[in-house]
């Protein structure tokens, strides 16, 4: 993917990597010491494919800190479809990159330490949630039950009847 977006006569060439999101400012002073309008690409390797949502999100969040996307291309993150890769693509226009990370933190870092936190929990505790959570699904079904379906309806008594008056 990374080849197909490079413009001809140019290479991507990887200049490092990063196990964490923290690792990433390490590649700071490289984004500051080009030239202005020099491309980037930036690619990130997830254990599963991110959703839908959370790319979107990404987008919108790169767009609303007005980065420069690259001439000719609308977005900032492409995605993979075979495998968890995502790349980000944009333009200096000032040192984008720990504006990007403090992105990046904000969107990928509560889900991964939800799940993280999850990892580490004692499996009775685990147990315990999932059981809260069954139960509170639950209570949230039948309250939703009861407002759809209707009450029994009670039994009809028959109208007194009007005597006639003789007048």
């Amino acid at each position: 993917m990374p080849y197909a977006m490079v413009p001809p006569g140019y290479q991507a060439v990887p200049v490092g990597q990063a196990e964490r999101i923290e690792d990433l400012g390490a590649f700071g002073p490289l984004e500051e010491s080009s030239s202005e309008g020099a491309l980037f690409l930036m690619r990130l390797d997830f254990e599963e494919i991110p959703s839908g949502e959370a790319l979107a999100q990404l987008e919108q969040a790169l767009k609303a800190e007005n980065v420069e996307p690259w001439p000719g291309y609308p977005f900032f993150v492409y995605a993979n479809e075979s495998s968890p890769t995502v790349y980000l693509a944009w333009q200096k226009g000032f040192a984008w990159l720990p504006v990007i990370i403090g992105i990046l933190v904000i969107t990928t870092l509560p889900p991964i330490l939800a799940a993280g936190i999850w990892l580490i929990l004692p499996e009775s505790l685990k147990s315990l949630i999932s059981g809260l959570v069954n139960i509170g699904g639950m209570v949230l079904m039948i309250s939703l039950l009861t407002k759809v379906v209707p009450a029994p309806s009670q039994p009809r008594k028959k109208p007194k009847e009007i005597e006639e008056s003789e007048a």
